[in-house]
């Protein structure tokens, strides 16, 4: 029911001379179809105070609107007018009665209904077990499963799922191995178990040896991989599902996919999944959208980035956060902070996010005042309390401008204690103005947060470095080796023909790895033969004195 024809059923509604309870649960249902949760509880004192009876079909939708208000005062008056009229035996209003009690953490009294209650069926069994997961207790919810007289899928399903929300994977594959009647629910509902706990081997396993595969079979397999960090396997497992089965994407399919597609880096597959969700139904959806969005930036594709925000018919925060953010971080600051001022004026609140973009996008043009002002309209226009990542932004922002003294002071007056991201920042811009004094302040405050890190030492060393003082150079080569670590070695990845390499510095793995370092000596050679000079003052690169990992 629309709700131009609620108000119309209501105007009606007050024309019946002599009401009983059926006009009122045809106002009642209106109401739930429109969320029109207070307007049910009201309507429901009017009903008694006009002495009409509520019927069995009554009392589930006030509960209902009761549970949605966090209303306890007012449901506990409707249980006191089902007792009164003696609706508890009916096993409808009795479980809508645990669902409410369970709902908001009254565990006992929902038991105590289902005590009282003559006859329960299976749906009453699966609303007090229920009530016990969704509340932690695990034991009594077991206990009640045990006891029940009848057990269907759902219930099944639920004491599982009970399992797998309390980090119990063992308990809930016990269970799972002697359900009776699994259906393809109980399988995907496994499957996500161990996807969501870390279990990828398991996902695995599980998925090869299932029958019958749908969406969220899929779904589950990809989105395991993903929530995993295990992004060539989200784009081999994407490729399998449309080679291997007859099962069409939906839109998490394709945002995992394009999540992937950004953190490895493989443009030309996220083009192609553009297109594919263009072709298919998605070119309107939020969520597919912002994934391209984010793809596209993070991949450096500014401009497509933007093509496809601006094709969007409605766009969320999110949408206005990842454009901004993907601007801001590719130095288009101007055409950032344009876009901010237009989200404004859609009306679209700003939150920690989108300033995150504003100050980036700050920090890249120089901007010192404008950054501060931002800052502080955080608090002052939009309540929204900084975060470590604005005050490591606003750290940025001085650090870029050269302004490293009142860097510093800002972080020593920081409410928040500063975190390596943020002297990380700090011993960067000491780099790029040769600040040797503040460097060495940064590079203390970071032994400090992570003593173990020797890339720390190997930044500082490249100021010194850049500053000829090859004593400090020395020294700190040796403090970074009384550390007892290695430096991470860099890694890239790069695309092509549709899969995806990884390598480090040096890295032999790759079974044409003799063919690419003889085309790379072969660029060497055509760079040095055009007058290309090599910078081998970075410590982590061959120089005279030293080889760094």
């Amino acid at each position: 029911m629309e709700l131009r024809q609620i108000f119309y059923a209501h105007h009606m509604f007050d024309q019946i001379p002599e009401l009983d309870a059926s006009p009122f649960n045809i106002i009642f249902k209106g109401y739930l179809q429109n969320d029109m949760y207070r307007e049910v509880v009201v309507l429901f004192r009017r009903m008694l105070d006009e002495d009409v009876r509520p019927n069995c079909f009554t009392f589930p939708m006030v509960l209902k609107s009761c549970v949605k208000l966090l209303a306890l005062v007012e449901g506990e008056e409707v249980h006191a007018v089902v007792l009164k009229v003696g609706f508890l035996s009916n096993s409808f209003v009795g479980t809508t009665l645990i669902d409410m009690y369970s709902s908001v953490g009254r565990v006992k009294c929902a038991y105590r209904v289902f005590n009282e209650m003559v006859l329960r069926n299976v749906f009453t069994w699966t609303s007090m077990i229920n009530g016990y997961v969704a509340n932690g207790d695990l034991a009594s919810a077991r206990m009640l499963f045990d006891l029940a007289p009848e057990r269907d899928v759902v219930l099944w399903n639920r004491m599982v799922t009970g399992y797998i929300e309390c980090g119990d994977m063992v308990e809930a594959r016990k269970l799972f191995d002697v359900m009776p009647n699994k259906d393809l629910m109980s399988w995907n509902t496994l499957l996500n178990g161990y996807a969501n706990s870390g279990d990828v081997e398991g996902c695995e396993k599980l998925f090869e040896v299932m029958q019958e595969r749908n969406i969220f079979s899929w779904n589950g397999l990809i989105g395991g991989y993903a929530h995993n960090g295990r992004f060539s396997e989200v784009i081999d497992a994407f490729k399998r599902m449309l080679n291997e089965s007859d099962v069409q994407p939906n839109d998490a399919t394709l945002v995992n996919v394009l999540s992937a597609c950004t953190r490895l880096g493989a443009l030309d597959l996220g083009k192609w999944v553009h297109v594919y969700a263009e072709s298919n139904g998605y070119k309107h959806n939020v969520y597919v959208a912002n994934g391209l969005i984010d793809m596209y930036a993070k991949c450096g594709v500014v401009s497509n980035a933007i093509d496809v925000f601006r094709s969007m018919d409605k766009r969320d925060l999110i949408s206005w956060n990842t454009i901004i953010n993907g601007l801001a971080v590719h130095g288009c600051g101007s055409d950032a902070l344009s876009l901010f001022a237009e989200m404004k004026n859609s009306g679209v609140k700003p939150d920690g996010i989108t300033f995150i973009g504003v100050l980036c996008a700050c920090s890249h043009m120089g901007l010192v005042a404008d950054g501060f002002a931002y800052f502080n309209s955080m608090m002052n226009e939009y309540s929204i309390v900084p975060q470590i990542e604005h005050y490591g932004c606003m750290v940025d922002l001085l650090g870029r401008a050269g302004l490293l003294e009142q860097a510093v002071n800002f972080v020593e007056k920081m409410p928040v204690r500063a975190d390596a991201v943020i002297w990380t920042a700090l011993l960067g811009a000491c780099r790029i103005y040769k600040n040797i004094d503040f460097a060495r302040l940064a590079l203390q405050k970071l032994i400090e947060l992570d003593p173990k890190n020797p890339a720390n030492y190997v930044m500082l060393a490249n100021i010194c470095g850049d500053a000829r003082r090859w004593k400090d150079v020395a020294e700190l080569k040796v403090a970074m080796r009384d550390t007892g670590s290695r430096k991470v070695p860099g890694c890239s990845l790069i695309e092509v023909e549709d899969e995806v390499a990884e390598f480090y510095c040096f890295d032999e793995r790759h079974s044409k790895s003799k063919e690419i370092y003889g085309a790379l000596r072969g660029l060497m050679k055509a760079l040095r033969s055009s007058g290309y000079v090599p910078d081998f003052m970075e410590v982590g690169q061959e120089s005279p004195g030293f080889i760094m990992d």
